[in-house]
């Protein structure tokens, strides 16, 4: 069985999307959402007036100190998925008290994963320049990921040279929340092949295992690593559940035991519909998490 599918995940992020729109009101009222913001500059040859964009939910209550960050990043096998999709985690996280930034990224089969990767680390870098005009605390910038986009939460959190690369000496990323990741080890994975249909990989990742192995967080660990929280469904695909334990069994290793917890009865795109509810136990982790000390050093 594959770790991701691209026709229901859409498909239920749409019946998420309809029924947080039964609601929306009352939701957005603690909030103020400012839209489509342009993390990378119009006059760069690479910029996209659609995916090189986030939007910023913020607490409209003022506060007396700033308000940790989550930036979130959507998932959909690396070639779908767009921030719309994604209000209800931006209103959730203010509502609670927390800055939320959204992100788009650049998608296969125009780019691949690496360029994906670096769009992120970008919006991460805009975020930690602009976000304090905002009410948030750019010392407090913490990414969570669903399905694809833990998994590129999980390398901007390990990957110092992603954001060296903009001359950003040091990574910005205070801690990272997985939720059900996908991607984790890309370079195990497409060597094996076992799955029908894994070939369409091939179209995000590129043929090359060098890159595979670039891309996958797995290598990346160290004992400097931020802290990290992964939530895995129970009726996940076993990649995934595989490859979750092994990245936590690599952190424990390393001194950095993550807060791992398995959602039991729950599947891969569901994993994320979990954060439409604002009791569900991600926020419940989450929440004490961003605000706490737990990962305020690296």
């Amino acid at each position: 069985m594959k770790f991701v599918f691209s026709r229901v995940l859409p498909a239920l992020v749409v019946a998420a999307l309809l029924l947080a729109a039964a609601t929306e009101y009352a939701v957005a009222r603690p909030s103020r959402r400012t839209a489509n913001v342009a993390y990378v500059p119009a006059t760069d040859s690479a910029f996209s007036p659609e995916r090189h964009v986030l939007d910023v939910y913020a607490p409209r209550e003022k506060a007396a100190a700033s308000r940790p960050v989550v930036v979130f990043i959507h998932g959909g096998s690396w070639n779908s998925g767009n921030k719309n999709f994604y209000s209800f985690i931006g209103r959730r996280l203010a509502k609670q008290g927390v800055v939320a930034v959204v992100i788009n990224y650049r998608l296969a089969p125009g780019v691949r994963v690496p360029q994906m990767a670096d769009d992120c680390a970008r919006a991460v870098l805009w975020t930690q320049a602009r976000i304090g005009e905002y009410g948030g605390d750019p010392q407090r910038i913490f990414l969570l990921g669903h399905s694809a986009g833990g998994g590129l939460a999980a390398l901007l959190a390990a990957d110092d040279a992603l954001f060296r690369r903009w001359g950003q000496a040091q990574n910005p990323v205070r801690g990272a929340i997985l939720d059900d990741p996908a991607g984790l080890d890309m370079y195990d994975y497409l060597r094996k092949m076992q799955y029908p249909g894994d070939e369409q990989y091939l179209v995000p990742f590129g043929p090359e295992p060098a890159v595979w192995r670039q891309v996958s967080p797995m290598y990346y660990l160290t004992a400097h690593t931020p802290p990290m929280q992964i939530f895995v469904g129970g009726e996940t695909y076993p990649s995934i559940s595989s490859s979750s334990a092994r990245f936590r069994q690599k952190l424990t290793a390393l001194g950095h035991a993550p807060r791992y917890q398995v959602l039991p009865g729950k599947k891969h795109a569901p994993m994320v519909l979990q954060l439409y509810w604002p009791r569900n136990i991600i926020y419940q982790q989450l929440l004490p998490f961003v605000k706490g000390e737990a990962g305020a050093a690296r």
